[in-house]
């Protein structure tokens, strides 16, 4: 390993180390706690349109979704980032988070495009921007930092307008991930069908509210301010009681889940394949061994769904040697394995044009590991 590759390595995993907080865990008394983290507030207007801003928008609607929790979940506690209109630095609401020991972490927004025609909401997880559409959003939600003091030395350097300070999202794998994704899920499953709102999908993209947390972290975007309708739809009474409604319905599903551990768990520890039989012979088990017989690799993640579908060429786009891996409830597709980051970095970049949504992932004994834990078994 050359000393600029041993130096770039090292910079990473400080890098994480100074961005990660500890991970908070919740005590076995401590009742199930939500953050509500309205955006914007105070001197930050967020988006606006003809009058009509961000920042008033999701305050209504995070204060609503706060009294349905308070009513149908009272044994459920609620924490609020803003409940007035105040400006809350960016690092400050994680902080608030953390400290709390939250169970979930959910950020409010309304989003804004140059394509008035545009329509629709979507719910965000951590991760890399997978198009410039993702990015911009990220771009714009993460600004805010701009209006913060010393916001140079508090983010590390980080330039929210600049596309090179984003890299650092292509290492971030959240161990809080897949319940991220869950509940994300459910949150835009709950618009179309609670609201009947355009359901524009779960999308990741590099916030760094979401980044600071740690707990199963979202944020949302209820819908697009730059379009005539769907802003005085949000900015009426009835438009944000539906939107909290359906991201309340989709907590309360997500805590029940949780409190009856169903599908927040992993799965076995060992595949299916390798649960051999007392009749498999030795020969059968040595074969079995060398052909997983590099325990820790990376490999890139296609796509993820609730269908078996086979992880053939013709449906993976020609790609041959996909595999498919149940965790959890869901099926997921993967391509390729090394034990090479900058390996598996290369063939990510072979493929993006057919899945622009593929990012690196880390596995140890078959089970599904954080990059940063990764990073630290390659560190020299």
């Amino acid at each position: 390993m050359n000393i600029s590759r041993k130096l770039f390595i090292v910079f990473l995993c400080v890098f994480f180390e100074l961005l990660n907080p500890a991970q908070a865990k919740s005590a076995p008394d401590q009742p199930f706690t939500v953050i509500i983290d309205p955006g914007h507030g105070g001197k930050d207007p967020g988006a606006v349109y003809k009058g009509i801003r961000e920042k008033d928008i999701v305050l209504n609607i995070g204060i609503k979704l706060g009294n349905y929790l308070k009513e149908k979940l009272p044994g459920v506690r609620i924490i609020y980032t803003r409940n007035t209109d105040v400006f809350v630095p960016l690092h400050q609401r994680a902080v608030i988070a953390n400290s709390n020991k939250a169970d979930l972490f959910v950020s409010l927004h309304a989003n804004y495009c140059g394509t008035p025609s545009i329509t629709g909401t979507e719910t965000f997880v951590l991760g890399l921007h997978r198009s410039e559409e993702n990015l911009e959003v990220a771009k714009k939600e993460n600004s805010v930092i701009l209006m913060e003091e010393d916001y140079s030395s508090t983010y590390q350097g980080f330039n929210p307008n600049s596309p090179e300070s984003y890299i650092m999202f292509e290492m971030v794998q959240d161990e809080h991930l897949d319940q991220s994704i869950s509940l994300a899920a459910s949150i835009q499953n709950q618009f179309k069908n609670r609201a009947g709102r355009h359901d524009r999908g779960v999308k990741q993209a590099g916030f760094l509210v979401l980044r600071r947390t740690s707990m199963p972290s979202v944020l949302v975007e209820a819908g697009f301010l730059s379009n005539r309708y769907e802003a005085n739809y949000m900015n009426s009474d009835e438009g944000q009681t539906y939107l909290a409604s359906a991201i309340f319905r989709a907590i309360r599903d997500y805590k029940n889940a949780v409190d009856h551990k169903s599908e927040y768990q992993l799965g076995s520890s060992m595949p299916e394949r390798l649960k051999l039989s007392a009749e498999t012979s030795e020969k059968e088990l040595s074969q079995e061994k060398e052909e997983h017989i590099d325990k820790f690799y990376f490999s890139v993640q296609l796509a993820a769904t609730s269908k078996a579908i086979e992880p053939t060429p013709t449906n993976f786009k020609g790609l041959e040697k996909v595999e498919r891996k149940k965790i959890k409830s869901t099926f997921k597709f993967f391509y390729g394995k090394s034990n090479s980051l900058e390996e598996i970095q290369s063939l990510k970049q072979q493929i993006i044009a057919k899945y622009p949504d593929a990012f690196i992932v880390a596995f140890e004994n078959e089970e599904p590991i954080s990059i940063k834990k990764a990073l630290r078994k390659i560190k020299p």
